[in-house]
């Protein structure tokens, strides 16, 4: 059953919050960071994109990128901007985006939960961007940006979060330059931590959403400190990882849309031709194609729209992954069509959130930058915790989770 654990968290002053927090780095390049920070020194991609602090012949993966976010975070934590709670706590994290309400405990997970699959995962990770997130935890020594991961809702733990929110003042209240909401509560009663604790020891999985490399990372870290510790006992703070936990119902997944550099060699009209073989054409105009359930896809083409649907035996209805639409999309379509075997390595191939709207796919098709967009409905948390249960893969950019944790509101020290 899941382990969570409360923290004497780092966390910024109440006055400083909204210039501090920022999006994950991941999800930001390094020139966006550097137009973002130009007159925000506090900004937390100081630390987590940290090259944006160094010459632009510098690069990210350089160790010397790793010590300059060792001594910004060292230089937020000492210089005011940080302030360390007095007792392990625990916090709950709301967000609102477009009048939906999302409400996570933070708390530090384990890295045995993480281990013996109690934490369960649906992706694959890469080596060089996991290495990169090792590096990180081990030259900053604290985990900086928090895993997203969901557990199927339960009433009490509900109940708890709806009397806390109501009962005490937020530490934090703010909006982020894209208009989501923040809103902070810090639980420092022992009897109410102590009780969530026991509740979440009744939930049998925790599933991670988004954060695949961070929480491998963190993993493996805490791995080498008990190697570097024989006599550890478990309770030492490395072996565990800064989380925050969402009912499942509260999430939301977005799309995860293609763009496709080339037809392989095919024109419009013998794209269609093998498109229809496994496809039917249920739509075609110059008006954008959303799909609006699952097995449907929009294709836009030379100016114009196409809605397609998977046709009936085309894929296994009984496999979790398989009757996934990006595995439907990838293994009758994208591979067999369009020759991209390797989503993940081709450059053929490159992928947009849903966040970015149908505008976006054609813009990159219209400007001559790609050739084709498909447009996807979302993968939903049951397709993912139900590939994650039966111990599969899940294809890469499968899922587009909205909105982003910021990195910058706690930080968990692994000492």
């Amino acid at each position: 059953m899941a382990v969570i654990k409360p923290f004497k968290a780092f966390r910024p002053l109440p006055e400083l919050v909204a210039k501090v927090a920022a999006l994950p780095y991941d999800v930001v390049s390094t020139k966006e960071a550097r137009e973002m920070v130009k007159d925000n020194s506090i900004s937390f991609l100081h630390v987590d994109k940290p090259e944006i602090d160094l010459d632009r012949s510098f690069d990210p993966h350089d160790v010397r990128a790793y010590e300059k976010a060792r001594e910004n975070l060292n230089s937020m934590m000492q210089g005011g901007i940080y302030t360390k709670e007095g007792a392990d706590s625990l916090y709950i994290y709301r967000l609102v985006r477009e009048g939906k309400t999302q409400n996570g405990i933070v708390a530090c997970a384990s890295i045995d939960d993480y281990v013996n699959n109690i934490i369960k995962k649906h992706e694959n990770t890469l080596a060089s961007k996991e290495q990169d997130r090792v590096n990180h935890v081990k030259y900053t020594g604290a985990h900086t940006g928090p895993i997203l991961m969901a557990y199927r809702g339960n009433p009490e733990i509900a109940s708890i979060v709806d009397e806390w929110t109501v009962e005490n003042e937020p530490v934090y209240d703010f909006v982020s330059e894209d208009g989501i909401s923040h809103t902070v509560w810090v639980i420092n009663d022992d009897c109410t931590i102590n009780k969530l604790v026991s509740l979440f020891s009744q939930v049998k999985s925790l599933y991670i959403a988004d954060g695949h490399h961070r929480a491998a990372a963190a993993v493996r870290v805490g791995q080498m400190r008990r190697m570097e510790d024989p006599d550890f006992t478990g309770n030492e703070e490395y072996n565990y990882f800064l989380s925050v936990v969402f009912p499942d119902d509260e999430l939301t997944i977005l799309e995860y849309n293609r763009v496709i550099r080339d037809l392989n060699g095919l024109d419009e009209e013998e794209l269609l031709q093998k498109t229809a073989e496994k496809f039917d054409i249920i739509y075609a105009g110059k008006a954008p194609f959303k799909p609006a359930e699952r097995h449907t896809f929009g294709m836009y083409i030379c100016g114009k729209w196409y809605g397609i649907r998977a046709k009936a035996g085309t894929f296994n209805e009984d496999d979790p992954v398989e009757r996934l639409d990006v595995s439907i999309l990838h293994n009758n379509l994208i591979s067999p069509i369009f020759g991209i075997a390797d989503p993940r390595n081709d450059n053929r191939i490159d992928f947009i959130g849903g966040i970015r709207g149908l505008e976006e796919l054609e813009r990159r098709v219209d400007s001559g930058e790609m050739k084709v967009a498909i447009s996807m409905f979302p993968t939903s948390m049951q397709d993912l915790m139900s590939a994650a249960d039966a111990g599969q893969i899940m294809p890469p950019k499968s899922t587009w989770f909205e909105p982003k944790l910021r990195s910058g509101l706690f930080i968990h020290c692994l000492d």
